[in-house]
């Protein structure tokens, strides 16, 4: 399946895909945003985004983002909680 050019594949992993219901969703962007205001946006269309646990981990294009992070129509971003290991 491609992504059409005005959509941006969020993934969901680990816990975060257990308190989604689901593993992946796809966002209508008008405009390349920062990576915050993607977060908004799936928080206005799918409530439960809100309560995953801080800190969540993100990555556009399978590269490791921050809030500033760019995220632009045809991207895939990914949502993941904090690894840890020992």
């Amino acid at each position: 399946m491609s992504i059409a050019k005005s959509e941006v594949k969020v993934l969901f992993f680990a816990r975060h895909r257990e308190q989604m219901g689901r593993a992946e969703l796809t966002i209508q962007i008008a405009a390349p945003m920062p990576l915050a205001a993607l977060k908004q946006l799936i928080v206005q269309q799918h409530p439960a985004f809100a309560s995953l646990r801080q800190p969540i981990m993100a990555a556009i294009n399978q590269e490791f983002a921050d809030d500033e992070g760019v995220v632009q129509a045809g991207d895939e971003v990914a949502f993941f909680p904090p690894v840890t290991g020992g």
